[in-house]
């Protein structure tokens, strides 16, 4: 391929050290992000004619614009570099976490008197000790459901004295060791919590033993009432390990088993938690981004990315096959665990290697069953999708559809929202939000739409005419018009939309309809009659989901604005609410987050507050 002057100036300056390089587009968003020893080299071999590139490879060579690097001064600090920039930036070309979002941590509060036991998806280097991480929140919640009756952990947020005259309800259904009351004292509490940590950790044994030499020490004493607690407690850990399976001795060291399955352009990665000799638990993450990519340097990224989010190292980690830069990625692993070693294994023979055969079956039945679940998924938007063009007489099924909502308080920070579905999902960096100014203070919501879809099609019509900045390119949010037109509201919200339409000439290549709220109905042009959809058809759920979207996103962008320009002016902006009727709010509540959280009762009790100024207030105040 031919290089244009200014890639060919960039390799001629490339330094022959280790660092980081990262490859932009033509837009300058960054598409791959590698490491080398030596940049000039790694890099320039991107652009060798011969050097028989896979596909992957060649699209992303044709799309670099420009190269950016990063110097080092080792090769363990490009391998931490080039991590962080992948979850930073998460190029389309690198393989990658398929999810995007944090994943959930049990969260033990150890650097408090009295820990508490949260859920968190950020990790902070704060004396807290964290398990993780896991792909499933709600797996994390019924996790802990279990634990905290073993282990009756804090939920209060009270402040803990133990002279409190009584304890709240959990105690009396044992969900709680009442420290607050000083039923247990803080050395008591804490080693609770300390046992739970060991528990999560999969070092059952000897917290097992202690409940049972405690529990026959409070009978020997008497002590019938904490003996029998003891010996609830000793039969519920007891249960759960059972569950728990042996693998290994108690003494073999603490391992991690992983094993992939791959189909197509995803990978799904199958992990086993052994400690203490037991499987304690298992997890599975997808990966995108691997196509034209050996299994080696899959499991390689894998590997980097997972332990980058882990709360612990484990002393092994057992793969089914060796990894590309495996001596680097031990010693980074080393420097994670705070100097232990860790063993990067592939076990050939005997029980680990049978593990890692069991992670790999595991692997593939969950990737088979996650590609029903995507199949499935895709049938219901494509078959949602038809019934729409049936119903609404389109001429093609509406794989672009774009809803309009506005969102106000009393006509204060109002906003108009724009969301994107494209073939029945979320296009989300389509989204944009409207300011509106033109109705501020009287809110009038026809007035708003008018405007969004003005400055909408006034948007499209610019990128039809090149009537753009110079250099700027068309944005594709507004550069192509909706295969269906979505407005929020009913008759009166449809008849502005179709005012805009004319006024762009675009009534006869843009369908559009309005959807009213209470009875879903849809409204078309210049017919009196509207349109309900079966109650349980794909194109009604796919509607409904559609208007909750434009209306969660008008929300959120409205209360942002509204939060920006400061809630100190809250008050002064409600219509109704002058100096004495907010000085009195003031006094009797203490503060604009007390009147927020009041009821409508609750407010008329202040003098010079109706009911129906105390709606306003709250309406305002939401």
């Amino acid at each position: 391929m031919e290089l244009s002057d200014h890639i060919k100036g960039i390799l001629a300056t490339l330094p022959a050290k280790p660092g980081c390089y990262l490859m932009k587009n033509a837009e300058g968003a960054i598409i791959y992000v590698g490491k080398a020893i030596s940049l000039k080299n790694r890099v320039r071999s991107y652009f060798h004619t011969d050097a028989g590139h896979d596909q992957k490879t060649r699209r992303l060579v044709r799309e670099i614009a420009h190269i950016e690097w990063i110097l080092v001064g080792s090769e363990l600090e490009a391998l931490i570099l080039e991590m962080n920039l992948i979850k930073k930036h998460r190029p389309k070309y690198n393989i990658r976490l398929k999810d995007d979002k944090r994943y959930p941590y049990i969260k033990i509060h150890w650097n408090e008197p009295y820990p508490k036991v949260t859920v968190t998806r950020l990790m902070q280097d704060d004396g807290a000790r964290y398990f993780g991480p896991y792909t499933s929140a709600w797996a994390v919640y019924q996790t802990l459901d279990v634990l905290r009756r073993v282990f009756p952990y804090l939920t209060c947020d009270r402040d803990i004295t133990g002279q409190d005259k009584r304890a709240c309800l959990y105690y009396d259904i044992k969900l709680c060791l009442a420290p607050c009351i000083g039923a247990v004292n803080q050395a008591q509490y804490r080693q609770m919590i300390s046992d739970l940590q060991e528990f999560l950790n999969g070092h059952s044994e000897p917290i097992l033993t202690r409940v049972q030499q405690d529990m026959e020490k409070a009978s020997e004493e008497l002590n019938f009432e904490r003996a029998a607690a003891l010996r609830d407690r000793l039969k519920a850990m007891q249960s759960i390990v059972e569950r728990q399976k042996v693998v290994f001795a108690s003494d073999y060291k603490d391992s991690d088993v992983i094993a992939m399955a791959r189909a197509d352009n995803e990978a799904c990665v199958q992990i086993f938690f052994i400690r203490g000799g037991k499987l304690i638990g298992r997890e599975y993450f997808v990966l995108e981004g691997t196509e034209d990519t050996s299994d080696k340097e899959v499991m390689a990224e894998f590997v980097k990315q997972f332990y980058t989010e882990a709360a612990s190292i484990p002393q092994q980690v057992m793969l089914p096959q060796a990894i590309e830069e495996a001596q680097i990625i031990g010693q980074w692993l080393r420097s994670r665990r705070g100097g232990g070693k860790v063993e990067i294994s592939v076990p050939r023979r005997g029980q680990p290697h049978e593990l890692v055969q069991m992670a790999a079956e595991n692997a593939t039945e969950t990737l088979q069953a996650l590609r029903s679940q995507w199949q499935a998924d895709s049938h219901k938007q494509e078959q949602a999708l038809a019934e729409l063009q049936s119903a609404l007489q389109l001429p093609a099924p509406p794989n672009r559809v774009e809803c309009y909502d506005i969102s106000h308080t009393q006509g204060v920070a109002t906003v108009g929202s724009m969301v994107v579905f494209t073939r029945g999902v979320p296009d989300k960096k389509l989204y944009r939000r409207f300011n509106i100014e033109s109705s501020a203070g009287a809110p009038d919501d026809f007035a708003s739409m008018q405007e969004v879809l003005t400055r909408r099609f006034r948007r499209w019509q610019a990128s039809q005419e090149g009537n753009l900045a110079p250099g700027a390119k068309p944005d594709e949010s507004f550069a192509f018009l909706p295969d269906l037109l979505i407005v929020d509201g009913g008759k009166g919200q449809l008849s502005r939309a179709i005012e805009v339409l004319n006024e762009y000439e675009l009534f006869d290549k843009v369908p559009v309809v309005g959807l009213a709220k209470q009875e879903e109905e849809l409204f078309f042009p210049n017919k009196p009659d509207s349109l309900l959809l079966p109650r349980h058809s794909q194109g009604l759920y796919l509607v409904q989901r559609i208007r909750d979207e434009a209306h969660r996103f008008a929300i959120t962008a409205h209360r942002a604005r509204r939060t920006k320009q400061g809630m100190a002016s809250a008050l002064d902006i409600i219509p109704g609410i002058g100096p004495v009727k907010r000085k009195a709010l003031l006094k009797h509540f203490g503060s604009v987050d007390m009147i927020r959280k009041a009821t409508v009762v609750e407010l008329t009790a202040v003098p010079g507050i109706n009911a129906a100024l105390a709606e306003s207030v709250k309406a305002h105040l939401e």
